[in-house]
Parts: C-alpha cells; structure tokens; sequence
C-alpha cells in the first residue's frame, strides 16, 4: 500500500483524537497518532520504538541511520480539550477555509510531523552520516510525562533537537517556566436558609482568589524580562469546581490555576508565598484548605545565543532568534545534551481555542527550513560542518 500523500497525513492525524487533560472525563490515550506516525515511518525504513508512558499513553522515537549526533525534530502527540459547539468547523476533521487549514492540532502541533515526514521524503535515498530522530511525546498539553521520562532515563538523543511548536516561523531560544497548581477548600454543607449551618467553602475560595490576584500583581512589580514579550510572570486562574445545588452551603471548591515565572524566579519560593496567604484564610473562614502542584514545575528554557543550531535556524529563518511566555519541553532535551531551539510554522495566538488553524502559506517554508537542517545535521558530517 502506498505511502498516504502528505494532506492525508496531515488529515489523519487531526482527526485521530489525543486529548491530554488534568480532568479525567476528558483526558485520552495517544495512542492512534502514534501508531500513525509508527506506521508511516516504519515504511519508510525508519527503526520505531515505542515507550509506554503510562496506560494509554506513548512515547514514539523513530530513527533513520546510526551514530553519535544527528538531529532531533520533536513534537507532543497530544492536544487540549475542545468544545466542538465554539467551533465553525468539525474541530476532528482537517477543513480549508480560505488560506488557512482548520483542525484541532493543525498549529499545537500534531500536524508538525506530517511536516518532518514530506522534508525527509526526498532524502531517504541518500547516505545519512548522521541520524534523524522523529520523537513524539505524550501529555504535554498536562503533565509532560513523556519528556519528564525521557530526560529521567538519561539517554542521548542528538547532537541537535528542534521542538515544532508554534512561533510563526521564528526561532525560539527562551521561554518562561509553567507550574499548575491546585487549592481544595473543604467546608461543611448545610441547609442554605441558615448560614450558620455551614461553613462555604466558595467563599472562602473567593478570598483564596482575591489574594492570588494580589500575589500575581506584587510578582509583576517585582519582576520584569524585557526579553520576553510579556515581560512579567502570569498567573492564570484557570478553572473552577465547588458545590452541588443552589440550596446548599458548597461544602467543597476545587481551584486550578497556572503560574508562569521568569527566569531567576524560585518555583519553591513562589509556592511558600502562596501557602502564608491561605492559611490565615483557612482559620478566618474555619474551612481545611490543602494546596500543592497538579504537576512537577517546568523549568525555564535558556539556550546560548552563540550555539551552532540558534546560529544556523538564525539563517535559514531570516530572524534572529526571540522568547516566548509559553512552554515547552525544550529543557528535558536539553537535558539529554542537545542544543535545542523551539521552531514552528503555527501561530501561538491561534492556538487552544476554537478555529485552531495552519495558514497554508507556511507549509512550503516549513518544509524547506526542515529539509535544510536535515541536510545540514545528518546529511554532513559534523567535522565536515566544523571546516567550513
């Protein structure tokens, strides 16, 4: 059967759903990209292993020729939650729309592999002195288990690793850390006529928020990266859970909410600040109040702005590489000892939300780039790079 053409790929991979999510009505396997993505790649000779994260969810690490070095061009496997009601289009199935290409994972960033796929075509004839790695990681929309288990296992990978995520064609060499977090308020229940039946536990929530906000605007005094185009560390209170019945005093509230430090920034020391705030909401409003991550934090990314891949990207791409607030798993391949740079034809402000799209004329360039650092990373050798 022959090889499905790159629109196909790019087809079946939005519409094989691997939705990765802190709650478990909407979290899923990863399963079908990855047999996809092993499938394709297997036919075209490369060797495909695949790693169990966790039940239902998979790490891919496809790789064509041997040796010390090469290229990594990596991407998560899964995406958000949706709600197919806000979108215009079936968020499963690939849709043009004018000039653009409409799918849940189109820019975030499951159609980035179908990218890598038609860059290596061409070449798999010839003599890879150094190898290709494709690698597609599970649940970094949540917890990146699958980069946390790749950096914990410690094994090499590439001389090089470039991370498809959106930056609209610009090198990314930056970015903020991501800690989520959770607040579970428990009070007591009660009839809602007499307030004294109970203690609210949504009320106290609110104060929880109230002083989360007054927390986030004393970190955005304090700190402030020009390099970034937000400067200031975020914190977004992202979604919330409490009561049962507008005639009952809510005796339970759950809050998640996220927090995006700068460089220089102590998750450990945010997390202390945080706890003195609660708990003299705890004894005001006589409710137990628990607080801790959903996930361990991500560290901020830094890569040195003389390094050979930011210099060669720089030059490919026309722009010199930038910061980002969002993250990535680009510090776990760091990690593993690759100079790692984020780099992706799709745009961030498109991306989690409805009408996710791809403009089409980003692909050509995009394969063109990737091409180019493939021919440069595993089509050369690397002391043959050094003389030039």
């Amino acid at each position: 059967m022959p090889l499905p053409s790159f629109q196909e790929q790019f087809a079946a991979l939005i519409a094989a759903p691997s939705v990765s999510c802190t709650q478990p009505n909407w979290d899923q396997s990863n399963a079908p990209v990855i047999e996809l993505l092993a499938a394709w790649l297997g036919d075209l000779g490369f060797t495909c292993e695949t790693q169990q994260i966790a039940p239902g969810k998979f790490n891919l690490l496809a790789s064509f020729g041997s040796g010390p070095g090469g290229l990594v061009l990596a991407g998560h496997s899964d995406t958000v939650p949706f709600d197919a009601a806000l979108w215009q289009t079936d968020p499963l199935k690939l849709t043009e729309v004018g000039d653009r290409w409409v799918g849940l994972g189109s820019c975030d960033m499951k159609g980035f592999f179908a990218l890598a796929i038609e860059a290596v075509r061409p070449l798999l004839d010839q003599p890879f002195k150094q190898p290709l790695l494709i690698l597609a990681t599970c649940d970094e929309e949540s917890s990146m288990a699958g980069a946390r288990a790749l950096a914990d296992a410690g094994r090499p990978l590439g001389r090089a690793a470039v991370i498809g995520e959106p930056t609209g064609l610009k090198p990314i060499r930056l970015h903020k850390g991501v800690m989520m977090e959770r607040i579970d308020i428990l009070g007591q229940s009660g009839h809602s006529s007499d307030p004294a039946l109970g203690r609210s536990a949504l009320e106290a929530m609110q104060d929880v928020m109230g002083e989360l906000r007054g927390l986030r605007a004393q970190w955005q005094r304090e700190f402030n990266n020009p390099q970034f185009g937000v400067p200031q560390p975020t914190l977004n209170l992202g979604c919330i859970h409490g009561g049962d019945n507008p005639n009952r005093i809510c005796g339970q509230c759950a809050l998640e909410f996220d927090l995006r430090p700068l460089p220089g920034m102590d998750p450990e020391q945010l997390r202390e600040a945080i706890r003195g705030k609660l708990q003299p909401l705890a004894l005001k409003h006589q409710v137990r109040i628990d607080y801790g991550p959903l996930f361990p934090a991500v560290p901020p990314f830094e890569q040195a702005a003389d390094a050979e891949l930011v210099r060669v990207a720089e030059r490919l791409t026309g722009h010199s590489a930038q910061a980002v607030a969002f993250g990535t798993e680009a510090p776990y391949l760091q990690q593993l000892g690759c100079e790692t740079l984020v780099l992706g034809p799709g745009d961030i402000d498109c991306a989690h939300q409805p009408g996710e799209h791809l403009e089409l004329a980003r692909i050509e360039p995009t394969v063109a780039i990737l091409r180019q650092l493939i021919q440069h990373y595993c089509l050369t050798r690397s002391e043959d790079v050094q003389r030039r």
